[in-house]
Formats: C-alpha cells, structure tokens, sequence
C-alpha cells in the first residue's frame, strides 16, 4: 500500500513537472501591442492661433466634424473645452489620458451640426490630465460609458506642445 501511494506520488510528480517545463507554441505573426491607442485615419490634432488666441481642435480637417476642442487666451493658462456629446448625455466633459482622468461641469445646448449637445466647460492648463496628455500625446473623451481616444497622426504631435506653450 505504501509503496503504492510512492508510485503514485512519484507519477504525479513527473507528470507536473513535464506539463510545466512545456512552452506553448506562438504565432510568428503575433506582435505584442505597446497599448497605447493608435490614430484614426482621417482624424488629428489641428492647431491655429490668431495672435492672442489659440485653439487646439480634433476632428477631421476643414470640416464641422470636431471632437473636442481646447482653447486659450495667450499666457493665461486658463482653457475652455467644448466637446460633442449625444443626445441626452451627462453635462460633463470626462476626459483621460494615459490613466489621469478630470471631469468638468459643463454647460449644454443643441448642437447645429449634429444630432446631439455641443458640451463647453473652462479647465486650467496645468492639470494633470493637461500634462500627461503634453507627455503622451492623447487624450481620450468618456460618454456613457464608452471611451473615445483622440490621437495625433505621426508628425503631428509637436501641435500639442506648441498649444500649451502658448497658453502658459
């Protein structure tokens, strides 16, 4: 009986230890992600500034398709924010980046251009999200539970910097 139980102990034993010396096979296509969001075909960052205001804007180019908006006075480090929202949403601006989140009280009315709300808020430029968002280059928009990321194409990031520059 005892010896029994050794082989039996002994069995399992080897049978562990050959289940965990096995490597599973990978995919020679399968590339890791970095997990940072990827840009929109179509979609950037858009900068303009007119002497004393500038306004950082995502959306399609030379169009009413805008995403968020961020504006500032020159050297005031104050922003206003105006995002599009659906119908109905919270009167809030939720916005990410990298992990920091700010949401800001905002005001709502019907947008012109869209079957939704235009959402304004005002936010100060050295927030954390503010920064990490300087740092990474994204920001990304909460509504209803669903999460939108706003992400520069490849050349276009200095916009980011160049806009928070002026505003501080």
């Amino acid at each position: 009986m005892r010896r029994a139980s050794l082989l039996i102990l002994l069995a399992t034993t080897a049978l562990v230890g050959a289940c965990s010396t096995t490597t599973p096979e990978v995919p020679a296509t399968t590339v890791p992600s970095s997990g940072a969001p990827q840009p929109v075909e179509g979609y950037d960052w858009f900068l303009s500034e007119d002497g004393t205001n500038a306004k950082l804007a995502y959306g399609t180019a030379q169009s009413d398709d805008l995403k968020l908006g961020l504006e500032c006075a020159r050297g005031t480090g104050k922003l206003d924010l105006t995002a599009s929202a659906d119908k109905g949403a919270s009167p809030e601006i939720h916005i990410e980046s990298g992990g920091d989140t700010e949401r800001y009280a905002a005001a709502a009315e019907p947008a012109e251009v869209h079957d939704g709300l235009i959402l304004t808020a005002e936010a100060e430029g050295d927030a954390p999200v503010f920064q990490r968002f300087r740092r990474i280059g994204w920001l990304a928009v909460w509504q209803g539970g669903a999460r939108q990321t706003y992400v520069p194409q490849p050349g276009s990031r200095d916009r980011i910097e160049r806009f928070f520059a002026f505003c501080a």
